[in-house]
């Protein structure tokens, strides 16, 4: 079975594909994945013009089982020892610097 012609992939096919990305590719970059994805495109379509009647699907080439241990729920650790062990706590909580805005004005990353 010969696979089916695959079109060149254009500098343009590589291009709107850097945008969709949100890649800023340099000229000699364009060209060069533009090489790369043909070779890609023309292997992916020698790939599927392979007969896989007779071939049962799989996720994975090997036969795998997960060994699990049971979920046994055990003690943590004191809470006073852990907090103290933390750079910063606060009414018997981790305290962390703010990632969000909270609509406060304050910088995140500001600790509140």
């Amino acid at each position: 079975m010969e696979p089916e012609p695959v079109g060149r992939i254009t500098r343009d096919d590589v291009r709107h594909v850097a945008v969709l990305a949100r890649l800023a590719l340099s000229e000699e970059e364009v060209e060069h994945f533009t090489d790369q994805l043909a070779v890609i495109l023309e292997h992916a379509a020698l790939v599927s013009a392979l007969d896989t009647a007779d071939v049962e699907p799989t996720a994975h080439p090997l036969p795998l089982r997960n060994v699990l241990r049971a979920d046994v729920a055990r003690p943590g650790l004191p809470r006073d020892e852990v907090l103290a062990m933390a750079p910063a706590a606060e009414d018997g909580r981790f305290r962390v610097p703010r990632i969000l805005d909270d609509g406060t004005g304050a910088a995140p990353g500001d600790p509140g």
